[in-house]
């Protein structure tokens, strides 16, 4: 798969949990939305180093740098969209 169809399923993917987000936030408070988001997201990239591990030793090892890699990606991700909704306020929120 090339790089260009790995964005593309990244971004299908990404709209797909969006999407979810969206469905939920027309009955429930978004803050509950956003916090269950954020919950899941850490719940499975934990799962994902957990099962990268061969043993619950190798786990607890890996704790520190892969704490720092997921906040600092996420803090990067953050910083992108901040930037991307204070150019495009009106657009993103359709007012």
């Amino acid at each position: 798969m090339s790089n260009t169809d790995n964005d593309k399923k990244f971004r299908e993917m990404a709209d797909a949990f969006i999407a979810e987000a969206n469905k939920l936030s027309k009955n429930e408070d978004l803050g509950m939305v956003s916090a269950s988001f954020l919950y899941a997201a850490a719940r499975f990239n934990i799962f994902l180093v957990a099962a990268s591990s061969g043993s619950a030793d190798e786990f607890a090892s890996k704790k520190e740098n892969s704490l720092n890699a997921l906040m600092a990606e996420f803090k990067k991700m953050l910083e992108d969209h901040f930037e991307n909704y204070k150019e495009n306020f009106k657009k993103n929120l359709g007012r």
